[in-house]
């Protein structure tokens, strides 16, 4: 080993052993303490009188402001149950356009007497309900698209009642909206509230259309599944590369990767163990369900996930769960990466969402067992919008960073299609030729028997559909998949989209009835005019890419600019517009901060590689190169570095000449001009890499941070 890599792995050793002997806190404690932090109905129910607990709930379901009392009497109950636990502030959190960074002001309980006689009022502890209730921030500073300026930078925070309250810290936190003056959403969350609203309005009608009276309301659910990377701590802060852009713009493989399959489903390296099991325990007692963790297929790639929950409350719980995981992993001396490709050559990140419709009365609307006309009518419904309206989908799963991990073979590619399984398909084109709604299995398990040939393994259920895994939204046998999502991602935006294009697809069915049709006969001509959507094949493969894109005539974005030049378009503001979730200027305003966001971090991106370049790579080859002198041993190396020179100047000129001008057309030079340019640095510099001196390359290699580390000599 040499003298660089052996110091780097004595401070790991150090660390780590120093990590794994502050015990994680006990599973079985944590289990002890499930929703500790929560203030979820139970404790809503337990903390106020039954007056205020009714009107609460009252208020929630007709949209109408808390009751003085009422919300007087919750905020001091609030705080009484926010102080047991040690809180002293409260926050309204809140997510502006930037990704999976939430915004927070803390405040204090803290009030004054303004009772009290003296002109200087004491200080006292206090929280009304109106601080409760809302906040304001600036907004201009915040992305916006042009919605806030400077001199016109009103904002406000507003709790999401239905999004319980929680403790972590010294703070109670109100997951909240982020509005302008104008209402107009600066945030995630809002336009989600929103589309929750349509499908609800939209489902439930088409529901009352096929005699399901008894349901009143519908509600959109989605369980995410997060990836990530983690690495020591002192290895990515001697990045700059990953400290500014969360992933390594160079870095030459290292031979061994993940091209063995021996690091998925292994057992965790006792740091990441003692980490992941701290993590368990506090989203626990934070009130989130997550159920599973493993490893991944990268070396150093890790996953876990809850069970589903309300599309808003599913979206808070998976920002918590990141912020929750960099604190943990700074006390053990790890850094957790979330960009969707940290690494060049293996595979990515991704966030997939297991999205699904159930009602008030205990039916899952995706699952064939509880219901079988109605699936297939939901079924048909987000058919017709996937078909109808994929750049929505597209634009929700954009961004630079997880342009490059779709259609990698570790991603869906970028022609979304739906893939319903053979029998479905197959059920669902009888109904075309006039069969009926019913009729297609029994359930998740609906006959299925799979038998393994040995008698000491009994058969089991499986699936009535085989797994395609290159589908952007393949059927799961209970819900739809949305594969896509990046995993540096707020899920936000793709749960969005998912309730409108489902609620738009129940609504054309439904005015199909509205004009005469049956519901059979309804279903089935909006399934004929989209089952172009459906594919059940091989999605990597280049045969479906030509024909989907000559044959069916379905659009293949394959940039984060390619969505949003898309997205803009008239039917897909009207479809936003319609059901109430953005309106125009807002749908206009996501796009403006899409572009500007993607122009941005490729900016950055090759700044950092020219700092890094400039200032450790170019200085390394050169004393390598010193290192020959006298000698016929330099082979390449004055070539390959000097090739590196070259492409550095040549991107140096093309960051200069960036133009100053509107978002979209920084953007396009982004992706255009300043992308080759990076892409030609990198070849050259990891070209270089592999023959400069390991002791004089000045950065951590691929081979140091996927694997050179967690270890403490234990396995």
């Amino acid at each position: 080993m040499f003298s660089r890599t052996r110091q780097m792995a004595k401070l790991q050793q150090v660390s780590g052993l120093r990590a794994l002997e502050q015990a994680p806190r006990s599973a079985l404690s944590a289990l002890a303490n499930i929703n500790a932090n929560r203030f979820d109905d139970a404790a809503l129910k337990a903390n106020v009188d039954e007056s205020t607990y009714a009107a609460f709930h009252a208020s929630v379901t007709d949209g109408s402001t808390l009751p003085k009392p009422a919300a007087k009497d919750l905020a001091n109950s609030l705080m009484k149950w926010a102080t047991d636990r040690g809180a002293v502030n409260y926050a309204h959190w809140f997510f502006p356009m930037r990704g999976m960074k939430a915004g927070v002001k803390q405040d204090a309980f803290i009030s004054l007497d303004f009772g009290h006689e003296n002109p200087l009022k004491p200080i006292t502890t206090g929280f009304s309900g109106s601080a409760m209730s809302m906040g304001e921030t600036d907004g201009s500073s915040f992305p916006n698209g042009g919605l806030r300026a400077t001199h016109t930078a009103a904002a406000y925070l507003n709790w999401d009642r239905s999004s319980p309250p929680f403790v972590r810290g010294d703070t109670l936190y109100f997951p909240s909206s982020f509005t302008s003056w104008k209402g107009e959403a600066l945030d995630y969350k809002t336009p989600l509230l929103r589309s929750q609203r349509a499908v609800n309005v939209a489902a439930t009608k088409l529901l009352h259309q096929m005699g399901r009276t008894e349901v009143s309301e519908v509600h959109a659910n989605v369980g995410w599944e997060q990836e990530y990377f983690i690495i020591p701590a002192e290895l990515y802060n001697a990045r700059p590369d990953l400290v500014n852009t969360k992933r390594t713009v160079f870095g030459a493989m290292n031979p061994l990767n993940q091209q063995l399959s021996d690091q998925y489903f292994t057992t965790m390296q006792p740091r990441v163990k003692a980490f992941t099991e701290e993590l368990q325990a506090a989203m626990w007692e934070g009130g989130m369900a997550t159920s599973v963790y493993h490893n991944e297929v990268a070396p150093s790639q890790h996953e876990f996930s809850p069970i589903f929950a309300l599309t808003n409350v599913a979206a808070d719980q998976n920002i918590q769960s990141v912020e929750i995981m960099e604190t943990v992993a700074a006390d053990h001396g790890l850094a957790v990466l979330f960009h969707e490709k940290p690494f060049a050559d293996v595979n990515g990140s991704g966030k997939h969402c297991n999205w699904g419709l159930n009602t008030d009365t205990g039916l899952n609307l995706y699952d064939p067992g509880n219901v079988q006309a109605e699936f297939v009518a939901m079924t048909a419904a987000l058919i017709h919008g996937v078909h109808q309206y994929p750049a929505l989908i597209r634009t929700a799963v954009a961004s630079h960073g997880n342009d490059f991990r779709l259609g990698g073979h570790e991603a869906p590619p970028a022609i979304f299609s739906i893939a319903t399984g053979v029998e479905l398909e197959a059920h669902l084109r009888a109904i075309i030729g006039g069969g009926e709604l019913d009729g297609y299995g029994g359930g998740r398990y609906g006959g299925k028997m799979i038998d393994a040939g040995a008698p000491e393994l009994a058969p089991i259920g499986a699936s009535l559909e085989d797994r395609n895994r290159t589908a952007p939204i393949p059927f799961c046998g209970n819900r739809f998949e949305l594969r896509a999502v990046g995993s540096n991602q707020n899920i936000s935006m793709s749960c969005t989209v998912m309730n409108t294009i489902a609620a738009e697809g129940c609504a054309a069915i439904s005015a199909l009835i509205d004009d005469g049709a049956s519901p059979r006969d309804a279903v089935a001509q909006i399934l004929e005019q989209n089952m172009n959507i459906v594919f059940n094949g091989d999605g990597y493969s280049s045969e479906w890419h030509e024909a989907a894109v000559s044959e069916r005539g379905l659009p293949n974005y394959q940039t984060t600019i390619d969505a949003f030049d898309a997205f803009t378009d008239d039917k897909n503001v009207d479809v936003f517009s319609k059901h109430g979730v953005y309106g125009k200027d807002e749908v206009f305003a996501v796009a403006s901060i899409g572009y500007e966001r993607y122009a941005l971090d490729m900016q950055i991106e090759a700044e950092t590689m020219l700092m890094m370049v400039n200032q450790g790579v170019l200085p390394a080859a050169a004393a390598d190169l010193k290192a020959y002198d006298g000698t016929n041993l330099a082979g390449s190396r004055a070539a390959v570095y000097g090739g590196l020179a070259d492409a550095t100047a040549a991107l140096q000129a093309v960051v200069d000449a960036i133009p100053d001008a509107d978002e979209k057309t920084m953007a396009n030079y982004a992706l255009d001009v300043v992308k080759p340019a990076m892409d030609a640095t990198r070849a050259a510099q990891d070209a270089s890499e592999l023959l400069i001196d390991s002791a004089k390359y000045p950065f951590p290699t691929y081979h140091e941070m996927l694997f050179a580390h967690h270890m403490d000599g234990r396995v």
